[in-house]
């Protein structure tokens, strides 16, 4: 795959992620759920690699945050889930580790990120592990999405990649 259509691909998931910020985010405390963004984490993990993965993740967190709807923990979650989905997928080619990496470099290593910046940044009162369920929970749903649209699109040979072969 060259450079040209992963750089437009993720700059279409770019715009998918921010435009879909204002229509699928659910606030609950100081953070907001919002699915879409591991559903992308997941699709660009497997189609595009870490790089782009890792930098479409923070191109939408950035982008929702300028237009007031994210939050500042929206950075080391998506990021971190999208690094360890890439690299989790890059290693094996089986895309439920792409989904299981999502999931906990959202919901657990993202989420633990998230403490020093609600404590020390925004002076927030929270719990070292209270963010965990939340980004879990968001994480899972979005990262299911991604991975049952994945499976079926390459199962019905709608979606091929030359060279590379993909397991379930």
């Amino acid at each position: 795959m060259n450079k040209t259509y992963k750089l437009t691909l993720t700059a279409m998931m770019i715009a998918i992620g921010t435009l879909s910020s204002n229509l699928v985010a659910i606030p609950i405390g100081f953070t907001k759920v919002f699915p879409m963004q591991h559903f992308l984490n997941v699709l660009s993990a497997v189609l595009l690699g870490p790089y782009y993965a890792v930098a479409q993740a923070f191109c939408i967190s950035l982008l929702r945050n300028l237009m007031g709807t994210g939050s500042v923990f929206a950075f080391p979650g998506s990021m971190a889930g999208a690094l360890l989905a890439s690299l989790l997928f890059y290693k094996t080619r089986k895309i439920y580790l792409a989904f299981i990496g999502e999931v906990i470099g959202t919901g657990i290593i993202g989420a633990i990120l998230c403490y020093p910046l609600a404590t020390l940044l925004l002076g927030k009162e929270a719990t070292l592990f209270g963010f965990i369920p939340l980004f879990i929970f968001s994480s899972f749903a979005g990262a299911l999405l991604g991975f049952v649209i994945l499976t079926v699109f390459l199962r019905k040979k709608v979606l091929t990649l030359a060279g590379q072969s993909f397991k379930n």
